[in-house]
């Protein structure tokens, strides 16, 4: 039977139970220990101030549900985050887009980080591209040819590279030929005891050599057969510096007179600039054969054309004489020349208008210049007090490299057919060939290219 108090509750107990011993003790509010069914982890340690979360005040409820965020902020972040911050606070800051992570710099910085690897930290695709590194130029001449008797005279021009890669140096009252394909040596002539060379320079297409001799003769030769082709006059004394263009052979001399000479016709020559006030020691062509520029010692820098026997632009900025002269192949109208020791200077010129566009105090005198044709690099090379070979961007005029390994004033520069290696000359009775460009960007193969080898030999 049911006991009395069983019925009484309305519980099916079983024999021998109470209903006191089911009965629940009310819990006090004012009880020390908080009871939860949910469990909430630790947050303390998960960085969560990393991230933002702005306030952004909704339009229905503006104004009614501070007390309900701050208490949404204390349930999942603790209560740390629950109380009202200043502006200052990361959870606050209304420029910050939600969950957007932000650089925690509380923790050390990972080897691996962007700040650490140099980069910028937002990955923008604003970001500047890093800056190349600079181009690696040797140090070191990779062949060196000894050259006796080489002249240590810087109105002469005794060294020149033809466009089939046969270097001509001139050595005494001899020139000889040295092929860079195979290192073999020819001698292609010897003016005598009572003559010398002054200057060598061969014609664009390779197979024609001119020499200026001592007593002012210009002898043209025939390079692949080692025979004379014919001797022209005209000059006064030494004839210290030849420049050919496509048909014309100028030719500068000791007697101050430029004279224009032409294969095709039977006179010595067919046209005298008359300019300058002492030797003229410098003379190149510009690319598109329009104009001539001369140098001389004088410290004159002029620039003739094909319309006038008097010269268009007459540059007087250099306070030494100009040996040093390059035309850019990249751009037209546009001359490098270089001052000697009391001036020192490369100086570039727009020859449209006559102004000078730029210039770089180099330190020393100004030997020679060549401009690359495979960048819009020049090089230089220098006397007193260095002796170095020097190599510039244009038109920023960076210094690309310095290049020293001749002991006395490097006179002597030209150019492989390729545009990469350059080959320098001076006193000191030696010839370096140096890697210095790049190649060309195209990819038309390069002819002739020289097998080089180190280690240094002789010329004679």
């Amino acid at each position: 039977m049911e006991s009395p108090q069983a019925m009484k509750s309305g519980l099916n107990l079983p024999a021998g139970m109470s209903g006191t011993s089911l009965r629940l003790d009310t819990i006090s509010k004012s009880s020390s220990s908080t009871c939860s069914d949910r469990f909430i982890p630790c947050r303390s340690s998960s960085r969560l101030h990393t991230f933002g979360l702005i306030e952004k005040p909704s339009p229905a409820k503006e104004g009614g549900n501070e007390a309900y965020s701050r208490l949404l902020k204390s349930e999942l972040f603790g209560s740390d985050f629950a109380s009202p911050s200043s502006s200052s606070s990361p959870m606050t800051s209304p420029s910050k887009n939600m969950l957007r992570f932000k650089t925690d710099h509380s923790g050390p910085s990972s080897p691996f980080s962007p700040s650490v690897l140099g980069h910028r930290t937002d990955f923008s695709s604003d970001s500047p591209t890093p800056p190349k590194p600079p181009r690696k130029v040797p140090k070191t001449p990779h062949k060196v040819l000894d050259a006796p008797s080489l002249q240590d005279d810087f109105y002469l021009n005794l060294v020149d590279w033809s466009s089939q890669n046969v270097l001509a140096v001139a050595l005494g009252t001899c020139v000889y030929l040295w092929s860079a394909s195979n290192s073999k040596v020819t001698k292609l002539c010897d003016l005598g005891p009572h003559d010398g060379v002054c200057s060598v320079q061969w014609t664009r297409e390779g197979s024609f050599i001119s020499i200026g001799t001592n007593l002012g003769q210009v002898q043209i030769w025939d390079g692949s057969r080692c025979k004379k082709v014919r001797t022209m006059g005209g000059h006064q004394t030494r004839t210290g510096v030849l420049a050919w263009n496509s048909r014309i052979l100028a030719s500068g001399s000791r007697d101050r007179n430029i004279l224009q000479h032409d294969m095709r016709v039977s006179s010595d020559f067919i046209g005298k600039l008359v300019g300058h006030k002492s030797e003229v020691c410098g003379l190149k062509w510009s690319c598109d054969d329009r104009e001539l520029a001369s140098g001389g010692n004088d410290n004159q820098l002029l620039v003739w054309n094909q319309h006038s026997q008097q010269p268009a632009l007459r540059l007087t900025e250099h306070t030494a004489a100009v040996k040093a002269i390059a035309w850019s192949p990249h751009q037209s109208g546009l001359l490098a020349s270089g001052g000697g020791t009391a001036d020192r200077c490369i100086r570039f010129w727009n020859t449209t208008n006559g102004h000078q566009l730029n210039f770089v105090d180099t330190g020393s005198q100004v030997c020679s210049l060549a401009w690359s044709k495979n960048v819009n690099e020049i090089v230089s090379t220098h006397g007193y007090s260095q002796n170095q070979i020097m190599v510039w961007k244009y038109p920023s005029l960076a210094k690309v490299a310095t290049l020293t390994g001749h002991s006395m004033r490097v006179l002597y520069l030209a150019m492989s057919p390729d545009g990469q290696t350059i080959v320098t000359g001076a006193g000191d009775e030696t010839l370096r060939f140096w890697n210095i460009f790049p190649s060309m960007k195209t990819s038309a193969p390069v002819k002739d290219t020289a097998l080089w080898s180190l280690g240094r030999t002789q010329i004679r």
